[in-house]
């Protein structure tokens, strides 16, 4: 009997050891074919995204009919940058939602890479960004984009106003698409941070540009900084004038086309991010973000030029 009792429990140990093989394989499989699934939709994502075989290269400002008809063939990825509740209540169509305080909250490099991934966006991928704040915080985010190597990222060339106004296609349905993979490559060409403002001081083949409201500017700002406030870069119809526009406020400031040019503003970078994208349009290659602005250079201790009786406001910039 006892003899019968464990010939039995090594019957019910061998099957049980089998039932455990063949769950632990079913998983093995269904692991696989999920994984098989997700590479199959980033496949056919970046087959979408490619237009008569090659993938679109946006400009610096993408025009209305250019983003239109790259929606129409689903070839791009367009980024609303405004606050979540006004995304809801209507948006371009098939666009995603980043709100900038988002990014904000964590733009280390990786995290960035991140947010890139979970809004479906692989490394070649055309990339539209817009607001509704005169072109400022998707001017933020392009750049940022651009940072961390997503190079084909391009601004809207009006507002998200200006789009509904000429009665334009709008979507109120909250876009997702599926999770792809975004590769990190740090363009520091663009980036600059307060050591780097402080060492070029005295060089006279690099411009400070300063795109604070004049008034502002006059009462403190970096020193050799010249201004170019935001305020003069757009109209009511485009967050960008045009290039020859750009190009006459540029020569007034003294700036060459073969300078390098370095951008700050208050705080987070919206206004020199916008600044940073006009002296691109008026012809200057070398351009760079000091992102933190003029907050992070005071909070160092860093030396500035202050006018107390700064109460006027000077439009030599014109």
């Amino acid at each position: 009997m006892c003899g019968l009792i464990n010939l039995k429990n090594k019957n019910t140990q061998g099957e049980l050891k089998y039932d455990i093989q063949a769950k632990s394989k079913n998983i093995n499989v269904k692991s696989s074919i999920l994984k098989q699934q997700n590479q199959k939709e980033t496949n056919n994502i970046k087959t979408q995204f490619k237009v008569k075989g090659t993938i679109y290269k946006l400009p610096i400002v993408c025009d209305v009919e250019t983003l239109r008809a790259l929606i129409r063939k689903k070839a791009v990825r367009v980024v609303d940058v405004r606050r979540i509740e006004d995304y809801k209540k209507g948006h371009i169509p098939t666009a995603v939602s980043l709100p900038l305080a988002n990014l904000l909250s964590n733009d280390s490099p990786e995290q960035i890479v991140k947010l890139l991934q979970n809004l479906g966006i692989y490394d070649e991928m055309p990339v539209v960004v817009y607001d509704d704040t005169f072109g400022a915080l998707a001017a933020r985010v392009t750049w940022t984009f651009q940072y961390v190597g997503h190079e084909n990222t391009s601004l809207l060339e009006m507002t998200y106003t200006n789009w509904k106004n000429l009665g334009l296609e709008i979507e109120n349905h909250i876009n997702k698409f599926p999770e792809t993979t975004h590769s990190l490559k740090l363009n520091q060409s663009i980036y600059a941070d307060a050591t780097y403002v402080e060492s070029i001081q005295n060089n006279p083949d690099k411009v400070l540009v300063d795109s604070r409201e004049r008034l502002n500017f006059l009462s403190e700002h970096i020193p050799s900084a010249k201004n170019i406030p935001y305020t003069m870069l757009g109209n009511d119809n485009h967050i960008l004038r045009s290039v020859d526009e750009l190009k006459r406020f540029v020569e007034n400031r003294g700036i060459p086309p073969d300078s390098e040019a370095i951008t700050y503003c208050g705080s987070v970078g919206t206004l020199s991010g916008l600044a940073f994208y006009a002296l691109k349009l008026a012809g200057i290659k070398n351009v760079k973000l000091y992102s933190k602005s003029f907050k992070d250079w005071k909070s160092l201790g860093k030396p500035k030029i202050e006018f107390k009786d700064a109460n006027y406001w000077d439009l030599s910039a014109e």
